[in-house]
């Protein structure tokens, strides 16, 4: 009786070594979650991640709360995941620029291992725009006025080294042009500049739809593999003679490293949930993004496919800066 007395006060003086991740896992959520994106209010992402934070919201029985963190290339978020605690009640958008950018430039963190991935949730859609009343009909009267002016036609872009800048610079190259490229924190500031006429074009994403359905903006290109459904008149890059280029610029969400494994699984599927959320879906159709779920560990075996991926084309463009 004396040995069994002693081996339980034994386990029970071990128990509080063990019990406060298991029990932070059992009752999460019990407080706001909040979710750091990469670009300010008012555009594609924004509109996006508050439609799914709002579902996830239900889902949890918490707050999900959107913090706009745009600069640094849209790598803010991930930046900011280095300090933050793995509760699980910090998350990040993860997009494409914090994949890329540590290959073009020293960064605090490196994409492969100094994070936990929770869900792939989506992609934009990419195009070129210009205002409706611009004499730029077709993507090949664009091509031929940079042509004859180099350096001089203004193409906005959502931020210095982000997506459509890049493949900016991949087409200029292609057709042996030069831009004058002009970056903005985001689609929500290209497009007054557009409209006020500070720019010839802009290379945007989603947001950009209604402007160009009420008859504001004219699309000269779409970028992914097949027309939008949004704008079944306008042609992809493949079908303008470019067979290689299909961009999309997927993201998704990620935790700060060291995460308990039981909570993630706890956000995976509140959000999983959210994505496929009716209130949600309307959004993603309404802007012309795909729902492109992936769970936990097929989102990081994308990461890291990825990170080979845009590392092997900051080589081949000769981005690298140190």
């Amino acid at each position: 009786m004396l040995i069994n007395r002693r081996r339980l006060a034994l386990a029970s003086l071990a128990l509080p070594s063990l019990a406060p991740g298991l029990a932070a896992a059992q009752s999460f959520p019990n407080r706001p979650i909040t979710i750091q994106i990469s670009f300010p209010a008012g555009g594609a992402t924004d509109v996006q991640m508050r439609s799914v934070a709002e579902a996830a919201s239900r889902a949890f029985g918490q707050p999900v709360i959107i913090e706009n963190r745009p600069g640094a290339g849209g790598t803010l978020p991930a930046t900011n995941m280095r300090g933050a605690r793995p509760d699980g009640y910090t998350l990040a958008q993860f997009a494409l620029p914090a994949i890329r950018l540590p290959f073009m430039q020293r960064m605090a963190f490196n994409p492969r291992t100094d994070f936990t991935p929770v869900i792939h949730l989506t992609g934009y859609l990419f195009m070129v725009t210009v205002r409706a009343d611009s004499p730029y009909r077709t993507w090949a009267d664009l091509v031929a006025d940079a042509r004859r002016r180099p350096g001089d036609l203004r193409m906005g872009n959502t931020g210095a080294n982000g997506t459509p800048h890049l493949t900016m610079v991949e087409l200029a190259e292609k057709e042996n042009v030069q831009f004058l490229h002009v970056p903005f924190r985001g689609e929500a500031e290209s497009i007054p500049a557009m409209l006020g006429g500070h720019i010839d074009a802009a290379a945007t994403g989603s947001s950009m739809l209604q402007m160009i359905v009420d008859g504001q903006l004219r699309a000269l290109n779409v970028w992914p593999r097949t027309r939008s459904p949004k704008l079944p008149n306008v042609p992809t890059l493949i079908e303008l003679g470019y067979p290689d280029m299909v961009v999309t610029s997927p993201y998704g969400l990620v935790g700060p490293l060291g995460m308990e494994p039981a909570i993630v699984r706890a956000l995976h599927d509140g959000f999983r949930t959210a994505l496929n959320d009716p209130a949600h879906v309307a959004t993603l159709e309404r802007l012309d993004m795909p729902l492109e779920y992936l769970n936990s560990d097929d989102y990081r075996t994308f990461i890291l496919r990825t990170a080979d991926f845009e590392e092997q084309r900051v080589r081949r463009l000769g981005l690298a800066t140190g």
